[in-house]
């Protein structure tokens, strides 16, 4: 059984946790944003580079109702008075139920939710020869990623507040806001999508029924496992999870009804097909909301819609060259029939190299693609500053190439959360009284971190940081965090892996037949 780290610890009362990490200053006064003297009791948390930041959606009231339009700081003032309900109700209920094996079994399949599990499995049913199976539940995760990620950053809503909440975690995804849940919605999404699939081959009679039965149970336990996992987590709400969950089926919806008729259409057009998806993605990339707090959920969405970019564009010119188009193969691998053990060994060796020299290429040009994109876009952004009437596009917390003059650093990460997924089991206090940008008087509290110890200059910047968010500055931090070419190389790197995972196996399937 994994042991308890605490990564973070925050609270205001008198007892420690159980590694010590806890140390109460509750002698200091609260004070009001913008002064230097005392330090304001802003949550804090900290992430893996040592860096003592806000957690997401923790930030003043104020903050949120002068940068938000007044129907985005709104509807962030109702979900948070929900979330400050619902935070007592899950402590309550974690303090009854808690135990180390249900900790452990709840961590260990929130990661069958994550991202990075998706990046690994979805390249497994094109590099098999599923291509259909592939897209279609692309289509149903990125629609899925897009919305709750939209949301998130729109509405600005923090986590239950740890604590009263005890808060598990594996990884960073503590450092996103709260509603809805991801999570929820991607196990909702693609539990739908194989349930689907399963009853039309149960109909097709290609599935007995027992074996329905199983599949049925088997998505079931993981939706309850996902969702459940949430709240006993201490990562979601009930509201969380709730919306998150109809999120997925709205997206599963839009994959089985819409997406069959605009793969048509993308086959049967021209040239204007990929131009069209092209710019509706670019669209989604440039009309993603702006979040108060450094979110990452946009690098989430963007990666998503970029992979599906990639895929029905390349899905369109396969259909226009007869040596990639799969509905041509006479099979989908050497010896997929399965009509002898001979057979089955040539499949699953043909299967073998294929899916693993896929996975190198994908990895090979993320390691080629992102330093050459990243090294070009800098200097083309700050000549179009100069030479281009019409103003780029800027985000928040992005900082544009005009005003920094090294950078991206070139991080040769193949995959990028995959490597610095942190698998030990983390324990996350991010609050104290539960009480987060709100009116409440709250007591002040010490940050420590088993071995890393905040000091007070440590506190100090973090409430330097707020204040200058506050006014739009950053004077703090002379280090870009962020960089605008960074949006650009994510969808080029990622348009890029969506295009392998089509082309990639029509190319092997055409060189296999040649051969054979």
């Amino acid at each position: 059984m994994s042991k308890f780290k605490h990564h973070v610890s925050f609270s205001h009362d008198d007892h420690a946790t159980p590694n010590g990490d806890v140390v109460n200053d509750s002698s200091r006064p609260a004070s009001v944003p913008g002064k230097s003297s005392p330090l304001p009791d802003y949550p804090l948390v900290e992430d893996h580079n040592h860096t003592a930041t806000v957690a997401a959606g923790r930030l003043p009231e104020e903050i949120y109702t002068n940068t938000l339009p007044r129907w985005r700081a709104t509807l962030r003032r109702k979900c948070v008075s929900v979330v400050e309900l619902e935070s007592e109700v899950i402590g309550k209920w974690q303090s009854r139920i808690r135990s180390p094996w249900l900790d452990t079994y709840f961590l260990q399949t929130s990661m069958l939710g994550t991202h990075t599990f998706f990046l690994v499995f979805l390249p497994i049913f094109f590099f098999l020869g599923y291509g259909e199976l592939g897209r279609g539940l692309c289509y149903a995760l990125a629609f899925g990623v897009y919305l709750s990620s939209f949301l998130k950053d729109m509405v600005c809503s923090p986590r239950p507040y740890a604590p009263p909440v005890t808060r598990l975690t594996i990884g960073n995804h503590h450092l996103e806001y709260g509603f809805p849940s991801t999570h929820s919605t991607n196990s909702m999404s693609m539990a739908l999508f194989f349930g689907t699939h399963v009853h039309d081959l149960y109909r097709a009679g290609s599935l007995s029924t027992a074996a329905f039965a199983t599949w049925i149970t088997a998505l079931v336990v993981y939706v309850l496992s996902i969702v459940g996992g949430r709240l006993y987590t201490g990562m979601h709400g009930f509201m969380d999870c709730t919306v998150g969950a109809f999120l997925g089926i709205i997206s599963w919806m839009v994959q089985r009804l819409v997406m069959p008729e605009v793969e048509t259409w993308v086959t049967n057009n021209g040239w204007s097909a990929p131009i069209t998806v092209t710019l509706i993605c670019l669209l989604l990339v440039n009309q993603y909301p702006s979040p108060v707090d450094d979110c990452p959920c946009f690098e989430d969405a963007i990666a998503f819609v970029s992979v599906i970019l990639g895929q029905m564009t390349s899905f369109w010119y396969s259909k226009r060259v007869p040596a990639l188009n799969a509905d041509l193969f006479t099979s989908i691998s050497p010896g997929a029939a399965f009509e002898s053990p001979a057979a089955i060994t040539t499949w699953m060796l043909f299967a073998t190299f294929k899916l693993t020299t896929g996975i190198l290429l994908i990895f090979a040009w993320r390691l080629l693609a992102k330093p050459t994109v990243q090294t070009l876009l800098p200097p083309l952004f700050r000549w179009l500053a100069h030479a281009s009437p019409i103003r780029l596009p800027h985000r928040r917390h992005y900082t544009p190439a005009t005003e920094y003059s090294r950078g991206p650093p070139h991080t040769l990460r193949a995959v990028p959360s995959m490597i610095d997924l942190d698998l030990a089991i983390t324990e996350v206090v991010d609050g104290t009284s539960g009480v987060a940008s709100g009116p409440r008087e709250r007591k002040i509290g010490t940050v420590k971190r088993r071995g890393s110890p905040l000091s007070d200059s440590a506190r100090e910047k973090t409430a330097i940081a707020v204040e200058a968010s506050e006014r739009g500055a950053h004077e703090n931090d002379n280090k870009v965090k962020h960089y605008d070419a960074d949006v650009l190389t994510k969808v080029v790197v990622y348009t890029g892996i969506g295009v392998i995972t089509v082309i990639y196996p029509a190319m092997f399937e055409a060189l296999v037949g040649r051969l054979t």
